[in-house]
């Protein structure tokens, strides 16, 4: 079986925001669809025909907002790969974004992280090997 992570589905506080970080990060990111759910909340898709990230209205604001890597049940972050990192780094940092980067170094992948304008984490992963052993290398420690 194969197995491809077709859509995320996230509850944000403001949609355009979203589209406009999700379409700076990935030009090729398109409004898919869009419509009003059945309590009359809004919903966006965006991506590509493959894959895309569901936006959903939020309706209400949590008791206490979400910060990542605090050990609470939750995301941490989303990750995806690319084919420059460099490149979306400098369109992300261009646009204002805020960049969450943790000190990493390996010789066969890069990684960036962004926030969003809902403060979630997304890690940006650019893989400089077609091998997977070298690709997915535990024994090196990002530095």
């Amino acid at each position: 079986m194969s197995v491809r992570l077709e859509h995320a589905n996230l509850c944000v506080r403001d949609i355009e925001a979203m589209i406009r970080f999700l379409q700076t990060a990935f030009p090729e990111f398109q409004v898919r669809g869009e419509g009003s759910g059945h309590d009359g909340t809004r919903w966006v898709h965006v991506g590509t025909y493959e894959t895309y990230i569901a936006l959903n209205q939020a309706k209400a604001e949590p008791e206490t907002r979400w910060t990542p890597y605090r050990g609470m049940p939750g995301v941490n972050h989303l990750g995806c790969e690319v084919d420059d990192v460099e490149a979306l780094r400098g369109r992300l940092q261009s646009a204002g974004y805020e960049d969450s980067t943790v000190p990493n170094s390996h010789p066969y992948r890069k990684r960036v992280y962004f926030y969003d304008p809902e403060g979630n984490d997304w890690e940006f992963v650019q893989y400089l090997s077609a091998d997977p052993a070298e690709r997915h290398d535990y024994e090196l420690p990002d530095r």
